[in-house]
């Protein structure tokens, strides 16, 4: 007897030591969740700031929703590479039983998930994927991050009411890019601007002197500028300030991506002064983002900075903690989808809410680069509420 005793006794440290001991039946499943952006190379920066965001939110909430613990499976999407993704997202969903996606960080990358929700009817939550017509296909997507138009259409209105009536527009030769060079110009032409002259840069490796120059030769009073964050900022301030625009008193007015707090470091006091648009701010003045900004920074790395791709982490993790307390902790695809329909709540960044096209409603800020306590910061000057993806303003109840 006690020979079998202590034989089952040996069998049960065995199976314990190796983690093979079968979870009890009334133990809720554990809910996965698939979350792709950068970790590597130049766009490991992107993972460290999404990591410091998603810990900061629970920190703050805990990691148990419901009675399921919330697991995130993070993945690479080793910058804008759609195979990569859809692969990725394939195995997420079959292998590892993720029953929600989020993150992304790339249109190419939205797109590319958006072909495998269709097809499996996996929610997928968007961090940061900026084109207005990835949701026009992928009913199981929702985005939580902005839109190019949603930025740039008040941006021209605002740069005509400011007396910016001659402009220069330069924007980057692809998605994101194009829907913001002509969402500026329709709206800056409709409010009374002229277009002085426009110009395309390649997205890899640009060279900004040559389109710097045609900006001078137009003599206007301020460039437009959409460029995504990474190398297109330095290279375009550099050919700016080489040029004497600045000197001449010509105003930059770009997207909130030209002054990414994750590139002030590197960007330095050539950035002053400068006007951008951007639906957040790590200076943006409430007590949630006061208290976003302190957690962000007990957990992220020294060089990094919270900026709009932790903001709309975070506010991913809020939704998702709400979606699944509605539910229960069971995820159901199309009420899932119904139920962030409608969402609001308030966001570091400001209020937003999910309209029935399942996408972002929030406040767009003109911003001016200054320094604060020693610390280049974007403050904010104006406000745009409720602005939706098209860049009109809505009502909201």
């Amino acid at each position: 007897m006690l020979r079998r005793m202590l034989t089952s006794f040996v069998a049960v440290a065995t199976f314990l030591a190796l983690g093979l001991m079968p979870a009890r039946a009334d133990e809720p499943v554990p809910l996965k969740i698939g979350f792709l952006t950068g970790y590597s190379g130049p766009f490991a920066i992107f993972g460290q700031e999404d990591d410091a965001a998603i810990a900061a939110y629970q920190k703050e909430h805990g990691d148990v929703v419901a009675g399921r613990k919330i697991v995130l499976l993070k993945r690479d999407t080793t910058g804008p590479n759609p195979d990569v993704v859809h692969r990725v997202v394939q195995e997420l969903i079959a292998r590892d039983k993720v029953e929600l996606i989020t993150g992304l960080d790339y249109t190419p990358n939205a797109m590319a998930a958006g072909m495998v929700s269709n097809q499996t009817h996996t929610p997928v939550l968007i961090v940061n994927a900026a084109t207005t017509r990835i949701l026009d296909r992928a009913p199981y997507m929702v985005r939580f991050g902005f839109t190019t138009s949603q930025v740039a259409v008040p941006y021209g209105r605002w740069a005509v009411a400011h007396g910016y009536k001659r402009v220069f527009a330069i924007y980057t030769d692809y998605g994101p890019g194009l829907e913001a060079g002509a969402a500026f110009k329709k709206s800056f032409t409709e409010a009374g601007g002229t277009l002085v002259g426009e110009v395309k840069p390649p997205l890899r490796s640009p060279d900004y002197s040559a389109y710097v120059q045609r900006a001078k030769d137009a003599n206007p009073q301020a460039i437009f500028i959409f460029a995504p964050a990474g190398e297109h900022p330095q290279a375009f301030l550099k050919a700016y300030t080489d040029s004497g625009l600045k000197d001449a008193g010509v105003k930059i007015l770009a997207t909130g991506d030209l002054t990414d707090e994750l590139q002030f470091d590197a960007l330095g006091d050539a950035t002053l002064g400068m006007y951008t648009v951007f639906h957040y701010s790590e200076a943006h003045d409430s007590a949630l983002n006061r208290l976003f900004v302190k957690d962000f920074y007990s957990f992220a790395p020294p060089h990094v900075r919270p900026d709009f791709g932790g903001v709309c982490t975070y506010d991913v993790m809020n939704a998702v903690y709400k979606l699944v307390a509605a539910q229960h902790g069971h995820i159901d695809p199309d009420k899932t989808i119904a139920f962030l329909k409608g969402i609001k709540f308030e966001s570091p960044r400001g209020p937003i809410a999910i309209d029935q096209d399942r996408d972002i409603v929030q406040n767009v800020y003109i911003r001016q680069v200054r320094k604060v306590d020693g610390k280049l910061q974007n403050v904010e000057i104006d406000t745009i509420p409720n602005v939706d993806r098209h860049g009109d303003q809505v009502k909201t109840n």
